[in-house]
């Protein structure tokens, strides 16, 4: 079976850090973001993937394949122009029919496609959307759905009289019957959500909502880039795919670098390969170690991200951060919660960075 991963965006909401790399491979414990997703259809016994993109696709490509056999045919599809979800769809399928898996590529998720497409055949659908439940659905839209799953409605911008009776949103996982997007024009911008789904719906195609329980994550800000990580340390999502490296005393560790006698590391955590941990430096809870970095005497480092190659001077705390590669931390710096720092990136020595309310 087929899946297609719509990663024709720039990454904008996902600024400073893809300035610098592509959203698609931006890192999740050490592994590529699409990783995950294709770790995922693979468990589904879907084994060939079309990764529609046009936003740095040579890094694209280089990130993926330095993961080595991803056990997937992947193909990439590139659009000279972002065409949105909807246009990057069509110019990704071709003709044909069947159904295809289509898969946001900003999401991380453990659900179910298997249960998935079963739903999708019993109800003979021509279009099966996956629908979350989340606290606050106003940022998504609701999708509302009749008793037997069809999908009767969406709401882009819900009144709160709606949020008391309808809170499942789309989450960017679809099952497709190819020929189905015959119907819109190639070479086209085009949204799913605004334009192709609603569109079906009122020329009554068979459209179902499957409100199924699973673990969902939207990756699209800094935010919520650390907080799926901190999901991911914590096992509240399950997948197949684990961090680099063995498994030691509930900290994965890649191998290759040097640790000082007295040097610290709190699990859930991740050190990446060849990474240094000097005199009383102290990493985690909750906390990624990128390949290559450093981390300096008594320096302590918990619940933050670091990509490649990052320096932490000695004395410095990072605390709820995330950190792009090449940066320089200086000497007893201090940088506090939701500090987004992009690649190559230098802190002086003694700086302080927080947040203001």
């Amino acid at each position: 079976m087929q899946a297609v991963i719509l990663a024709g965006g720039q990454g904008t909401r996902l600024r400073p850090l893809t300035l610098s790399r592509p959203k698609p491979v931006v890192p999740l414990l050490n592994r590529p973001l699409v990783a995950y997703q294709l770790a995922l259809l693979r468990q589904h016994s879907v084994d060939d993937v079309v990764l529609a993109c046009s936003y740095r696709v040579d890094d694209v490509r280089a990130a993926l394949e330095r993961q080595g056999d991803l056990g997937v045919a992947l193909r990439y599809v590139v659009e000279a122009e972002p065409l949105g979800t909807g246009g990057g769809l069509v110019n990704a399928i071709g003709p044909g029919s069947g159904p295809l898996f289509v898969l946001n590529g900003d999401i991380l998720t453990d659900v179910d496609l298997t249960a998935m497409r079963r739903f999708h055949e019993s109800r003979r659908a021509r279009v099966t959307l996956w629908l979350a439940r989340v606290p606050d659905p106003r940022p998504y839209g609701l999708v509302e759905i009749d008793h037997d799953g069809r999908i009767r409605r969406f709401q882009e911008k819900p009144a709160r009289d709606d949020l008391a009776t309808v809170t499942t949103v789309n989450a960017g996982v679809y099952l497709i019957e190819r020929d189905v997007m015959s119907r819109f024009p190639a070479a086209r911008v085009l949204s799913l959500e605004r334009d192709v789904f609603p569109a079906l719906v009122a020329g009554d195609v068979p459209c179902f909502g499957w409100p199924e329980p699973a673990y969902w994550r939207d990756v699209g800000g800094p935010a919520a880039y650390r907080a799926a990580q901190v999901d991911l340390l914590a096992g509240r999502m399950n997948s197949a795919l684990t961090p680099p490296g063995a498994l030691r005393g509930g900290t994965w560790f890649a191998g290759g670098g040097t640790s000082a006698a007295d040097a610290r590391v709190d699990p859930p955590s991740v050190v990446g390969a060849d990474v240094e941990l000097h005199a009383r430096a102290h990493v985690g809870p909750l906390a990624v170690i990128g390949d290559r970095s450093r981390i300096g005497t008594g320096a302590r480092v918990e619940e933050s991200v670091l990509w490649e190659r990052v320096d932490v001077g000695a004395g410095a705390v990072l605390r709820g951060c995330v950190i792009g590669a090449d940066a320089r931390i200086g000497a007893r710096a201090e940088i506090g919660p939701d500090i987004v720092l992009e690649s190559g990136a230098v802190v002086p020595e003694h700086a302080r960075l927080a947040r203001e309310d």
